[in-house]
């Protein structure tokens, strides 16, 4: 009976044992993100710091018929992450019949814009373009606000989808579109629902940089100005993000060279990204879609995220695509 009892003690205690090893393991697997950092075919992501949280705005990588609606992501440390679905649909923008890209989120006057490109236009006697949709709350529901597109042109060569909203030190914003290979810039209004002139008089300004494609994205550290973009096909292995550095928000922007591209035991496809700052000094991380090894469908992408360095004279270091993704970490304190 003695020898009994010890056996079901011995085995209650290696189950609780095991138990525990378990739930030590799910613990050290939930301090890093993993990548891809949520489920699902998502692409062009727009990472974005709101109201003490990371959110991520992504586009639903789907035929152009199918995407109509965007789904939200916000997370406290970048490891842990909660969907919000449907924060912008079709139902809220009149004008839109397809093809809802590449999200560009702000917050300003209180609220919450969701800058977007619509119809995948490819003429200007289409309807379709460069929308806006505000919310009171980064959930949204973002509704359209205009009724219309914002840029309905294509001005410059350049396709009116895969815009950056940019907001300068001034308080300027600025907006950076563009697809076929050509990158024009905007000056928004204070109410971010128009487009006004420069200085000069002009409206648009192109700034396109050798070899851009698509994708623009701003960041200004030490007072430099740090543009970036993709290059090469969406559908294709060899999509990457390149970058240059300027001391204007109008460049010129001489390219730097590649600091995100496929790699042969990780993914292919690595492009259309974002950048967030993390609370540490200088912590960046580079938010971005790939496509996984085996997958050869061009809307099999999905949004990754790891760590973005800079070396001492200030040039972005090549990133290392990774599947563990990044350590929890902190929103910036400015």
């Amino acid at each position: 009976m003695k020898l009994k009892k010890l056996t079901v003690y011995c085995l209650a205690l290696f189950c609780a044992s095991s138990s525990l090893y378990a739930q030590s393991g799910e613990e050290v697997q939930k301090k890093r993100s993993g990548n891809p950092i949520f489920p699902g075919w998502y692409a062009d992501p727009e990472g974005v710091v709101l109201d003490g949280k990371f959110w991520i705005y992504p586009t639903y990588s789907a035929p152009y018929g199918e995407q109509t609606f965007m789904d939200a992501y916000s997370s406290p440390d970048l490891v842990h992450w909660t969907k919000h679905p449907r924060v912008l649909s079709k139902e809220n923008i009149p004008w839109l019949r397809r093809a809802l890209w590449a999200p560009a989120v702000i917050e300003a006057n209180d609220r919450y814009y969701l800058f977007f490109g619509g119809n995948d236009i490819q003429n200007n006697s289409e309807i379709g373009g460069i929308g806006v949709a505000v919310a009171d709350n980064p959930a949204g529901p973002f509704k359209d606000v205009l009724g219309k597109p914002l840029i309905d042109k294509i001005v410059n060569g350049a396709q009116p989808i895969d815009q950056f909203v940019f907001r300068d030190d001034d308080g300027t914003y600025y907006m950076y579109y563009g697809g076929w290979g050509h990158c024009n810039i905007v000056k928004l209004s204070p109410d971010l629902l128009g487009v006004v002139p420069f200085d000069d008089g002009t409206v648009y300004k192109e700034v396109t940089p050798q070899d851009y494609v698509e994708g623009p994205f701003m960041l200004k550290r030490n007072g430099k100005y740090y543009f970036m973009w993709s290059e090469g096909g969406w559908g294709s292995p060899d999509y990457r993000v390149a970058y240059a550095i300027a001391d204007s928000p109008f460049g010129p922007f001489r390219r730097e060279g590649i600091i995100l591209q496929q790699d042969a035991d990780v993914a292919t496809g690595a492009g259309h990204h974002s950048v967030v700052r993390g609370k540490g000094k200088d912590e960046w991380y580079i938010i971005y879609h790939r496509r996984p090894l085996g997958e050869t469908a061009a809307n099999s992408r999905a949004t990754c995220i790891d760590r973005m360095y800079f070396d001492k004279k200030g040039k972005i270091k090549p990133v290392r695509m990774t599947f563990e993704g990044v350590k929890a970490t902190q929103t910036p304190l400015d």
